[in-house]
């Protein structure tokens, strides 16, 4: 799983961002990233915000707990995730 890392506080995930998606969604794996599908724009932080907020949901982590790390204006985008275990999160990738 090239997507997904260890770090010393939680997990760094790598993601593929669609904006103005249809719906909301994370996953499936693509290539070495995971994609996750928000219905905000990519304009002034709102696919941002969309993403943390679907992450944290699916995780089951406060916003608060994940941040991005990487490419704020990019779609391939590295997300620091604290409190979390490597466990949790493919458990939960592969629920959703």
């Amino acid at each position: 799983m090239s997507w997904l890392r260890a770090t010393a506080d939680g997990v760094a995930l790598d993601v593929l961002v669609q904006p103005r998606a249809s719906r909301a969604k994370l996953g499936p794996i693509h290539g070495d990233r995971i994609k996750v599908a928000v219905t905000a724009p990519p304009v002034d932080g709102e696919a941002n915000a969309a993403v943390i907020e679907l992450v944290a949901k699916a995780l089951g982590v406060a916003r608060g707990a994940v941040a991005v790390t990487a490419g704020q204006t990019s779609r391939r985008k590295t997300l620091a995730i604290r409190g979390i275990d490597l466990a949790r999160v493919t458990a939960a990738v592969e629920v959703a």
